[in-house]
């Protein structure tokens, strides 16, 4: 049976939970907030099936993708809501086209983040953008092999992991499905992103430096962007809404636009600033073993940072995807929607140099357990301070420049 004895052994991908026959293992919040499995073992018949489809106990070796793309959708207005180049929609719209049905994330009615499937065009939206926190992926696999047993085409987007956990569980391949994964940098906690909209709403109705106020008195958030372009997709900002009311109007800052937002530029938002120091990540974040090609994705989509150097004729600053075709299925789906978007052939080399997330994990900073102390008396207010202390000085980045520029003269 599952027994996870360190928490980096587990991603939280659910693959066990949803083939036991049993149903006697179950997903439980620890005290940072991610899901780990839980087996009944006065139930459990010790048929070994989840251990089978556990993607960190069964790793893919590592594979180099058949192609690799810059490219963006052609249509602008969805390329501006989408948090990179718009690539996403057109593989989903083409599934939906042929039938088919697309698994993605998406904001539930707390804006917790959860996995679900569309059938329609329109119910692509909630599946737009990026949400850095770990969605919650319940029975969707279920659902995905339901599907493909129907003869339906399934496309199923997730994280590596996530990607990764589809595949162990399906334990066979299906012609109709096509997985893409996101290449992703890490998922923070579910708990700290649930306290920061709390501290969030708080700070909206009683300004920016108290946040005390009964829950009664806070304002519904109705909107939620991480990647809102409207300072470029480069400089994106961390967009939040509230629904109108006179407590809201009255306490609303002048900063804030006519639609009752708030937009704060990514490195200004706590959150986002703790996301990116990567302070709170999944532990298995550190250790992924889904990088470097090994979810079995056919496609990966990332953003294409770096682009204004590797191709500056498509540099706009409204979002540029990198596509990497790990497949023949995945070129044949990138092949049928190469009408409706502006690409150019890259370099892999290239491309992993401005986005390494692409083949290795993101350190674990020696601060996280410092964090976590902190958080337990402190909550969400605490991550300013700890992320300014890891901040070099100016005069580290200097020296360490120096430094470098005397190593390369010296070779």
């Amino acid at each position: 049976m599952i027994n996870i004895l360190d928490k980096k052994d587990c991603c939280g991908c659910a693959s066990c939970v949803q083939v036991c026959p049993k149903q006697c293992i179950s997903m439980n919040e620890d005290c940072e907030g991610f899901l780990y499995p839980k087996v009944d073992s006065a139930a459990c018949v010790d048929c070994g099936l989840c251990e089978k489809v556990c993607p960190v106990i069964n790793q893919n070796e590592p594979r180099v993708p058949l192609s690799v793309y810059a490219a963006m959708n052609s249509n602008e207005e969805i390329r501006l809501k989408s948090s990179s180049g718009g690539i996403f929609t057109l593989l989903a719209l083409q599934i939906i086209a042929e039938g088919g049905v697309v698994f993605g994330a998406r904001f539930n009615e707390n804006w917790e983040v959860i996995h679900d499937y569309a059938e329609t065009v329109e119910g692509l939206e909630a599946f737009r953008g990026s949400k850095y926190v770990q969605s919650v992926i319940a029975d969707n696999y279920k659902y995905a092999k339901q599907f493909l047993l129907e003869g339906r085409k399934v496309l199923f987007s997730g994280t590596p992991c996530q990607i990764a956990g589809l595949k162990k569980f399906l334990r066979k391949e299906y012609e109709n499905l096509l997985t893409v994964e996101v290449v992703c940098h890490g998922v923070p906690s579910p708990k700290v992103w649930r306290d920061y909209l709390q501290y969030k709403r708080a700070q909206h109705v009683v300004g920016k430096n108290t946040v005390s106020s009964s829950i009664d008195e806070l304002p519904v958030i109705t909107g939620i962007s991480f990647r809102d372009k409207i300072s470029g997709w480069k400089k994106f900002g961390f967009k939040i809404c509230y629904a109108a009311s006179e407590a809201a109007e009255n306490s609303v800052s002048k900063s804030a636009n006519i639609d009752n937002c708030e937009i704060t530029p990514f490195n200004e938002d706590i959150f986002m600033k703790g996301f990116l120091k990567n302070l709170y990540l999944r532990p298995s974040c550190y250790q992924c073993m889904a990088r470097q090609g090994k979810s079995g994705a056919d496609i990966a989509i990332a953003d294409y940072w770096g682009i204004q150097r590797i191709h500056p004729e498509l540099d706009d600053d409204k979002g540029v995807n990198l596509v990497l075709i790990n497949t023949q299925k995945g070129q044949t789906y990138f092949d049928a929607i190469v009408a409706t978007l502006t690409y150019t052939i890259s370099d892999y080399r290239k491309a992993i140099a401005n986005n390494p997330c692409i083949v290795k994990s993101v350190a674990e900073p020696s601060q996280r357990v410092l964090f976590w102390k902190e958080y337990e008396s402190h909550g969400v207010t605490c991550i300013d301070g700890i992320c300014q202390s890891m901040t070099p000085s100016k005069f580290k980045v200097l020296f360490g420049r120096i430094v470098r520029k005397l190593k390369s003269f010296v070779r």
